[in-house]
């Protein structure tokens, strides 16, 4: 079965910020080689890389009027989707597990992949 993992950065800096580039150069390479080799993990799709949360748009429809906003809809942001392909949701969960923002302040939410329609 086909999995969604939603990983949320939590209090992390996300790449390429400027907190970011004031963490240890040593301590970067580390973190950005871990998401590598997860990356690299069988059954796991990368996804699309999003940008900045900040840059989001939020939009929304009320009496008819189409609103948008600056920023993500939640103030903790997805900053990925990772796709996966597991046996099981507790299989999914192993392998959210090994991405570094569900212990650096984030969290990563499984999701199964369902058709609806």
């Amino acid at each position: 079965m086909k999995y969604a993992l939603l990983i949320y950065r939590g209090s992390y800096p996300q790449a390429g910020s400027e907190a970011w580039n004031a963490i240890p150069e040593e301590e970067r390479k580390a973190l950005s080689a871990e998401y590598a080799a997860f990356n690299k993990l069988p059954g796991v799709d990368t996804g699309l890389p999003f940008g900045m949360p900040e840059e989001a748009r939020t939009v929304s429809v009320r009496d008819g009027r189409i609103q948008a906003r600056e920023g993500a809809y939640f103030p903790e942001a997805v900053t990925s989707i990772k796709m996966v392909e597991a046996d099981s949701l507790e299989a999914a969960i192993e392998v959210a597990a090994k991405i570094p923002a569900a212990r650096l302040g984030g969290a990563v939410e499984v999701r199964p992949i369902q058709r609806y329609w």
